[in-house]
């Protein structure tokens, strides 16, 4: 089995763990304390193992740590419908909470909990038979899930080095701010991710929100309808690790085929079908419908207009009983039409895997990853935000205070503005201008050695 260690960091982390372990548990056919309830399909339980651990009497137990630095959130989970399903030792807290100070989750609170979190992840990853590497659920704007999150990414890096590491990260997003050091958090934390992570999915709330008012019609969302939607990304981005698929990809493959360049592992991701309740009786959801859906920029997590941008790279998660050529047929003229937003010097650069297990409730579904240089916006409004403040030294005090040096902001600042540049020369790059630059350099050659001629 390729098993995945889940961590879950600060109170956004752990409420959408809870929607996604709620979620997969349906699907694979167990109950709120994990016994396993429906085994009408021998397939549910072929890959159980990758998520969940075998206890006794035909309970499983997920592979997760839960993290959070006050009790609040993790006491809510434990009294909660799915309270018995986690072992109660891999829930740790502290007492103080990080404050939305990144300063706190890494280097004071944090650290100081490190110790206890990394024993609790050993011991998971030593219950594993193949680990395949850790996924990490987190938010960049408050204190734990940037401070502690990062923290944990690079402990995890130094332990694992040859594991995968993907996180979800919830972004900030313009229209909706919880605190107002949001642009320090996610910027130091950014930092953090480039280095640390393999994939990063990212997604945020005023996306997310755009979605549940404008296409699912929720007149008023709270955060369990924002996590919902969430966790039906998951679930997809998982399917292929947990159910034996046509074409089965694991986290390796996924980067393998997605990540151009090391540092551009920011993914933007999408889901289809997406529709209000009561208007269920208009769709036909084949395979033409789901990948219109999801190429359309209405659809996708992230307040990023893949149009502004062009795809360095793609994959399509296809659910249920669909044809393997009608999949191929569809994706690949939705390709077509969309040639302007795909850049041309990465040949077949759309990958696709197909599952036969359709998510609960629905026939058909399919999950989209996009690796488009159009997330760049998101990176540039934090940094624009980030930098009005710091030119002030606004809030700078609660940072210092614990220990941090303005150097390290300045290091952060630049670090993202490099990665803002590299997208953006991505995006212009042609296929012209590599064969201008071979061009040239054959002709210093030549120039070089008639020199050495005469």
């Amino acid at each position: 089995m390729r098993e995945i260690v889940s961590i879950q960091c600060g109170q956004a982390g752990n409420q959408i763990s809870s929607a996604f372990w709620s979620t997969i548990a349906g699907e694979h056919g167990l109950d709120n304390s994990g016994h396993l309830v429906d085994t009408s399909e021998s397939q549910r339980l072929d890959r159980m193992e990758v998520f969940f651990a075998e206890a006794s009497n035909r309970k499983f137990v997920p592979r997760s740590v839960a993290v959070d630095l006050e009790p609040s959130t993790l006491d809510a989970i434990r009294s909660g419908p799915q309270g018995d399903m986690f072992r109660p030792d891999s829930f740790i807290s502290a007492d103080s909470g990080a404050g939305n100070n990144w300063a706190k989750g890494f280097y004071t609170e944090g650290a100081e909990l490190m110790e206890s979190i990394m024993d609790v992840v050993r011991r998971e990853a030593e219950n594993t038979d193949s680990l395949q590497g850790f996924q990490v659920t987190h938010s960049l704007g408050g204190g734990t899930g940037s401070g502690l999150g990062t923290l944990l990414l690079t402990k995890i890096r130094e332990e694992y080095p040859d594991r995968m590491l993907c996180t979800y990260s919830v972004l900030p997003s313009p229209k909706v701010s919880d605190t107002v050091t949001e642009p320090y958090n996610a910027v130091l934390s950014f930092h953090q991710l480039v280095e640390n992570a393999d994939e990063t999915f990212c997604l945020d709330n005023e996306a997310l929100y755009d979605i549940a008012t404008k296409t699912l019609r929720i007149a008023q969302p709270d955060y369990s309808d924002l996590n919902k939607l969430i966790s039906m990304v998951m679930s997809g981005v998982t399917t292929c690790l947990r159910f034996p698929g046509q074409l089965n990809s694991d986290l390796r493959k996924l980067a393998v085929n997605m990540v151009p360049f090391p540092r551009l592992h920011f993914f933007i991701v999408g889901f289809a079908p997406l529709f209000a309740a009561n208007t269920r009786a208009f769709h036909q959801l084949g395979v033409q419908e789901l990948t219109q859906q999801l190429f359309n920029p209405v659809n996708m997590m992230a307040a990023a207009n893949p149009m502004h941008g062009r795809y360095l790279t793609a994959s399509t998660i296809f659910r249920g009983k669909v044809s393997t050529k009608e999949v191929e047929d569809s994706v690949v003229t939705m390709r077509t039409k969309n040639s302007p937003y795909f850049v041309e010097w990465i040949p077949n650069n759309i990958q696709t895997s197909i599952c036969n297990i359709p998510p609960a409730h629905l026939k058909t579904s399919a999950t989209f990853i996009g690796n488009s240089t159009a997330v760049q916006e998101l990176f540039l409004r934090t940094s624009n935000q980030f930098t009005a403040m710091f030119r002030r030294k606004a809030f700078l005090h609660w940072y210092t205070g614990e220990g941090m040096d303005e150097m390290e902001f300045t290091e952060a600042e630049s670090n993202l503005n490099d990665l803002i540049a590299e997208y953006q020369q991505y995006q212009e790059a042609s296929v012209e201008d590599e064969i201008d630059e071979v061009y040239d350099d054959e002709r210093q050659e030549e120039e070089y050695l008639a020199e050495d001629a005469q």
